[in-house]
């Protein structure tokens, strides 16, 4: 006598969906050379910037140094909406520059492998892809942030910079910075969901928003027209200035929540476009 059984398939969990997507985007990560040369970038411009400023000019005068501090290479010494010296914008905010280029590469080897194609064939949830390149990519900034703390304390001491400074507001623009970088990776995907089809405008996006050109420009015409900026910092900066050499703990809770929230806008929208629109 044959009996027969009722075979119920369980659609796997947000959880293990997550889970899976990460293990592949993270292995894909470490075995490509693509994040260990921007590791070493963000670790050398620092270090660059710093003891090129102490280099002799032509007529063998020493150039006017560009800080007076080790630490003013990690971030500004106050929260400043409008540049005021290049000094200013020259610290741990290049990482998202960089940052933004290398997510660009990441995400534009997915369309251009066709490996897109193939993951949405067998894996319909878009939400798990933007998630899962948000996170990654996080991780993939923070790392570059830490390399350029080493890079610009290393060139800063080289070249014999000051090093006084507020312990707990240093470690809390670190914090803020690090914190930040799953903001910056959000709207990275969602820009580059967005210029699937053009990779070389999808770089180009990407370079220019992580150069802060938008809040700067924003913020003189702000300023001109006698409005407060400090809103225009959440909303185009991601509240990256909050994270300075005179920030407190109500500055890092900022950039968290800051960064939480722009997880969640650029990842609702990137998957709504992604459900609606050609993937491939």
């Amino acid at each position: 006598m044959n009996t027969t059984r009722d075979i119920k398939f369980e659609s796997p969990t947000f959880a293990s969906r997550i889970k899976g997507m990460l293990g592949v985007d993270f292995y894909r990560l470490f075995h490509t050379p693509l994040f260990y040369i921007f590791l070493a970038i963000a670790a050398i411009i620092p270090a660059m910037v710093s003891a090129m400023t102490m280099m002799p000019d032509q007529n063998g005068q020493t150039m006017e140094p560009l800080y007076s501090n080790v630490w003013q290479i990690i971030a500004a010494s106050k929260s400043l909406y409008v540049i005021e010296t290049i000094a200013d914008y020259a610290n741990m905010n290049m990482v998202f520059i960089f940052g933004g280029i290398m997510v660009s590469i990441f995400i534009g080897h997915d369309y251009k492998s066709g490996y897109v194609k193939q993951l949405f064939t067998t894996h319909a949830k878009k939400q798990d892809y933007m998630i899962s390149k948000s996170l990654v990519c996080a991780f993939a900034m923070a790392c570059m942030c830490i390399t350029y703390l080493i890079g610009g304390t290393v060139g800063g001491l080289f070249v014999g910079y000051e090093t006084d400074v507020n312990v707990g507001s240093l470690i809390v623009a670190i914090l803020g910075k690090v914190v930040m970088s799953l903001g910056w990776a959000s709207l990275y995907t969602f820009l580059n969901v967005i210029f699937r089809k053009y990779f070389g405008i999808s770089v180009a996006s990407s370079f220019f928003f992580g150069t802060g050109i938008l809040i700067i420009g924003a913020a003189a015409i702000v300023e001109s027209l006698k409005i407060p900026t400090s809103f225009l910092n959440i909303f185009l900066y991601g509240a990256s200035v909050n994270a300075n050499l005179s920030s407190g703990i109500g500055s890092l809770l900022i950039c968290i929540v800051v960064s939480v929230a722009w997880a969640v806008i650029y990842n609702v929208a990137g998957t709504r476009l992604l459900n609606k629109c050609d993937v491939y």
